[in-house]
């Protein structure tokens, strides 16, 4: 028996364009009747419902979705943040002739929505003037439930990030209990998960052929409902803590992988990371087998990852006709997110890095998608045509990070037979290339681009990668920072760092003499900008004061520092929520015990740690510290981390920092991927800012 699942597939443009093809490119996907009036349409093939706002550009999913889509031929329209207390915005454009595409937006709607300490944000950057509200909690629940409301028959098919770290039964911080996959909560007829185009694609034909696409159990990079019996398959059964993952060598086997029920991880928090770690596992498109999880008396049937994009899907892809600006609708109202990323350039997707509390990997996979340098050049000079206030500065030129473009592994069939989480993590694999000579000839011609004059690196570095190119560092340094570059050690000490999966600060010690012997070189006064994540499973108020020293020694001040966020499926999240470790082997009563800051107030203690020289954290700082035996570290020296005084009027806010640290942070830029905030730094002689 054969798995449907092949190395290989359809490349995107093969396929036989939609009969609406002939109605042409829109200059902006409608989000009305009278759009749609104008560009001739009597309806809509297929509508995207999304929680931001409309922006025609390659950084916003649904513009990207959208574009791919119409040059299929399919004519598509978009209802943006509608309305969800009635069905009334979702009959906006009419009944979609194939199918509702759901997501919650560029960002899940919970993070989108609430802060780490699960206060209710005021702002949304993906919404016009900032405004906070625009969208509900649980966005793709809602959306669903509001589209099948308003046309009961219409197929639904949700995606984006959202659904993809909620495709199985998750723990959900905000909520404080396991929830099912979001398949059943939202009772669409399949989820796709990840970088969704070629899956996609796939699905618009075949709907439009009337296949039933809660029966595309052959298509990579899906969830799907399916009855608990599969007599055609043989299962791996991995819902006991103490099976061995055993691997068949023939990939071409029908073989399904069952992970531990939602009801028994639910229950039972030895299997919930049992779940994570065998879903981790089975992440590689080139190895991975369907995984079925039990909810209730149905299953859960999550395909194989989808394949990469090559290069030249990826240059089609980003070389859509976007109008890169907001739809007009929006007049003169300000996004945020627009204006962070409007000068900027995606040249590749994925990462290998692995982080534990990161869901790019996840949501991308550890594969780097790359696109050529013609498509980049492209781009740029599109951007300095079209986009108005255009000057001559590109902000950035990167992706999830910055230096990992065109590396992969040496060998493909090394790489399609690989189960590591990562290729960076406990040390850079052998089997890695870690050539940044493409990167640098790219870096070269996009600086020769008529109308350019400066090109900077904002995407977060990978520091231990860089120090393998010193020519790359000297290029970065010489020509793409300005005046700080930001990286993230995240942490100083060993514990944290092993269950963060990344590298020991030794590394980036390395990187930091590099980085200044390159800037001395160049005659620049650069500074390099480390941020940290506060309360991150496995790290002790030990360790949150060790680094609160490093801090002090280095003179780096945190203005608003960031309390890790457990978001859905994330390895980091399994640990907080089982305080086991799922990156080593579960077994009951033998696994590995991650302690994790969970109360209030000692969250509250890890982020004044961060911020150990704001008055207000003081009394809770020498409260910690002499619990912890270490008076000798309040005094009014420098050697001392708190001083034994305190300045009038302040210290009485319970550790919640002063007054503008205790606002809610506002969001700035937030990624596609990672649901992470674009942080910004000040360095030795100002403020460091998360």
């Amino acid at each position: 028996m054969q798995s449907p699942y092949k190395n290989t597939a359809k490349e995107l443009t093969s396929y036989r364009k939609y009969w609406a093809h002939r109605f042409g490119v829109a200059p902006f996907l409608p989000m009305s009747r009278a759009e749609m009036d104008e560009l001739g349409w009597d309806s809509c093939d297929i509508i995207l419902v999304t929680g931001d706002a409309y922006v025609d550009h390659p950084s916003f999913g649904m513009a990207v979705i959208g574009r791919t889509l119409e040059a299929q031929g399919f004519r598509v329209g978009i209802i943006a943040q509608p309305d969800w207390q009635t069905t009334d915005p979702f009959k906006v454009l009419g009944k979609p002739n194939l199918f509702f595409g759901v997501t919650s937006g560029n960002m899940d709607s919970m993070v989108n929505r609430y802060t780490a300490d699960r206060r209710i944000r005021s702002n949304d950057s993906y919404t016009p003037d900032d405004e906070g509200g625009k969208r509900p909690d649980r966005a793709v629940v809602v959306y669903s439930q509001r589209c099948r409301e308003a046309y009961k028959n219409v197929p639904i098919i949700i995606g984006g990030i959202e659904a993809s770290l909620r495709r199985i039964a998750h723990f959900d911080y905000w909520s404080d209990k396991v929830r099912r996959s979001i398949l059943m909560d939202s009772k669409a007829d399949l989820l796709l998960y990840g970088n969704a185009e070629r899956a996609l694609i796939d699905v618009a034909h075949r709907i439009a052929k009337d296949e039933d696409p809660k029966t595309f159990f052959d298509l990579r990079g899906c969830a799907l409902m399916r009855d608990a019996s599969q007599d055609d398959w043989t299962e791996m059964d991995q819902s006991s803590i103490d099976e061995a993952l055993v691997r068949d060598t023939h990939n071409n086997e029908k073989i399904v992988v069952r992970i531990p029920s939602y009801e028994t991880v639910r229950d039972d928090k030895e299997l919930y990371a049992q779940a994570s770690r065998v879903l981790h596992l089975e992440s590689n498109p080139g190895n991975a087998r369907p995984i079925i999880q039990a909810h209730g008396k149905r299953d859960v049937w999550i395909t194989p990852p989808p394949l990469p994009l090559s290069t030249k899907e990826m240059d089609w892809v980003f070389g859509h006709p976007y109008a890169r600006k907001p739809h007009p609708s929006y007049g003169e109202a300000r996004i945020p997110a627009w204006d962070m990323i409007k000068f900027s350039i995606n040249i590749m997707r994925g990462c290998f890095g692995g982080c534990s509390f990161c869901s790019i990997t996840e949501h991308e996979g550890r594969i780097i998608q790359n696109r050529s340098h013609e498509s980049v050049l492209h781009e740029i000079e599109d951007m300095r045509d079209k986009v108005d206030g255009f000057k001559g500065q590109i902000s950035d030129l990167g992706g999830p990070t910055a230096n990992m473009y065109r590396l992969a592994c040496k060998d493909e069939k090394i790489q399609n037979t690989c189960r590591r989480l990562s290729c960076v993590f406990p040390s850079i694999c052998k089997n890695l290339n870690t050539s940044h000579e493409s990167l640098i000839e790219l870096y070269r011609k996009a600086r020769a681009v008529p109308g350019v004059k400066k090109i900077s690196i904002g995407s977060g570095l990978r520091y231990d990668l860089a120090v393998k190119s010193p020519t790359y560092i000297k290029e970065l340094v010489t020509h793409h920072v300005g005046g700080y570059l930001k990286i993230a050690p995240e942490h100083t000490e060993d514990a944290p760092l092993s269950k963060m999966m990344k590298p020991g600060i030794g590394s980036y010690d390395k990187f930091k003499q590099m980085f200044d012997a390159a800037a001395k070189k160049a005659g620049k006064e650069y500074y390099l900008i480390p941020y940290f994540i506060a309360a991150h499973p496995g790290c002790s108020d030990e360790d949150m004061m060790n680094l609160a020293l490093w801090l002090k020694r280095h003179n780096y001040r945190a203005d608003q520092v960031q309390a890790f966020t457990p978001t859905p499926m994330s390895i980091a999240t399994a640990m907080y929520y089982s305080e086991r470790n799922p990156i080593k082997p579960v077994r009951r009563r033998g696994s590995e015990f991650v302690s994790t800051a969970k109360g209030l107030k000692q969250r509250r203690l890890h982020k004044a740690f961060l911020r150990y020289h704001d008055a207000e954290n003081w009394p809770l700082l020498r409260e910690a510290l002499k619990k912890m035996g270490r008076a000798d570290l309040i005094g009014n020296s420098k050697k001392h981390l708190v001083p034994s005084w305190q300045p009038k009027g302040t210290g009485g806010k319970g550790g919640e920092g002063s007054r503008t640290g205790r606002k809610h942070k506002k969001q700035e830029f937030l990624t596609t991927h990672a649901g992470k905030g674009r942080r910004n730094f000040k360095g030795k002689k100002g403020a460091q800012k998360r």
